[in-house]
């Protein structure tokens, strides 16, 4: 089996857009910006053989925000530049009561059984609660990134706790261990 490294998208791959304390997602592909070192954290992380794979709620489309077609492009620009191997997204809102939209961990129980992943070995990287969340319940080991928004902390905590991308592969490539 492979292992794998799940990745959300708004706040993690690219810069969220920040308003009174809260993460959104950018208006379009054209303010999409590819978070700061991504390109060279995940380069080491596919030299580990890792599997990178996106699992992002993009709401937006369910509340009539935004069209498919503009959140496509978005995760189109994500996954070329960023080279991943998969990129899942859910796009319901809560009131779907999907399992695909974390903290409800299907997508990446879908990407588990599609790509034949070791979800134990595996790591889910996100910003918010939902996301780690998600990744506990599909039994992965989960990294925090906290970028001070104000919402709630993951409860319970995650594995690991840190404050970007490059920390988080830090984490995974020592094996781990808090630096």
């Amino acid at each position: 089996m492979k292992t794998a490294v799940f990745l959300d998208r708004d706040g993690v791959l690219n810069q969220a857009v920040v308003r009174d304390g809260r993460p959104y997602p950018p208006a379009g592909p054209e303010s999409l910006v590819i978070t700061a070192g991504a390109d060279e954290a995940l380069g080491e992380l596919r030299r580990l053989g890792f599997m990178l794979v996106c699992v992002t709620n993009q709401p937006d489309i369910a509340r009539g925000a935004r069209s498919m077609t503009e959140v496509e492009a978005m995760n189109r620009k994500v996954r070329e530049e960023l080279k991943l191997d998969g990129l899942l997204m859910c796009p319901h809102d809560n009131p779907d009561r999907c399992s695909c939209r974390k903290p409800q961990p299907g997508l990446l129980l879908e990407a588990g059984r599609k790509w034949d992943l070791d979800l134990a070995a595996s790591w889910m990287i996100g910003d918010r609660a939902g996301d780690v969340a998600a990744g506990r319940a599909a039994g992965c080991r989960t990294i925090f990134i906290d970028l001070d928004y104000a919402d709630p902390k993951p409860e319970p905590a995650a594995d690991h706790v840190c404050r970007s991308l490059s920390e988080a592969v830090r984490i995974i490539t020592h094996g781990g261990t808090n630096l």
